[in-house]
């Protein structure tokens, strides 16, 4: 269908003209309107949910166990140096979650090197999992993933 009819004379907008040009401006106009940037503002973190957090010192062995024995005795209530280190070792950890996927959400699936470090501080034990580049989290014996075993190599 035309959207003009040219008849006795001038030509007459029908219908479809009249719906379709102020649709045309509508869709230029949108189309040239700058992007709304809208803030997000994060949900208030649960004490019992997974930690997640950068390492203080650094991305390697030393500088991960002293990050998280400091997170350990604060959350124990003792001196950091009563925290025993049970067990530090590199892994890799099946997807980005770090062996430890929380409900409801998605991760990379990849092969992340890192580590799981275990330390007992006031009678409670922790395990903590952590990437290569330096990101650890805290993370419940519920959600807890056992790495892959031999580094993931076959």
């Amino acid at each position: 269908m035309a959207l003009f009819d040219i008849g006795a004379g001038a030509p007459s907008v029908r219908l479809y003209g009249a719906v379709a040009v102020p649709l045309l401006a509508v869709v230029l106009l949108v189309g040239c309107a700058p992007a709304v940037s809208v803030p997000v503002t994060p949900a208030p973190m649960n004490p019992t949910s997974t930690t997640l957090g950068p390492a203080a010192g650094g991305n390697d062995l030393p500088s991960l166990i002293r990050t998280v024995s400091d997170d350990a005795a604060r959350r124990s209530g003792v001196d950091a140096s009563r925290v025993r280190v049970i067990e530090a070792v590199a892994v890799t950890w099946s997807d980005g979650s770090l062996g430890c996927p929380e409900p409801d959400r998605m991760y990379t699936q990849a092969l992340v090197p890192g580590f799981r470090i275990r330390v007992e501080a006031g009678g409670q034990q922790f395990d903590y999992h952590a990437g290569a580049r330096g990101t650890w989290r805290l993370c419940p014996a519920d959600r807890a993933r056992p790495p892959l075993p031999n580094g993931g190599r076959t």
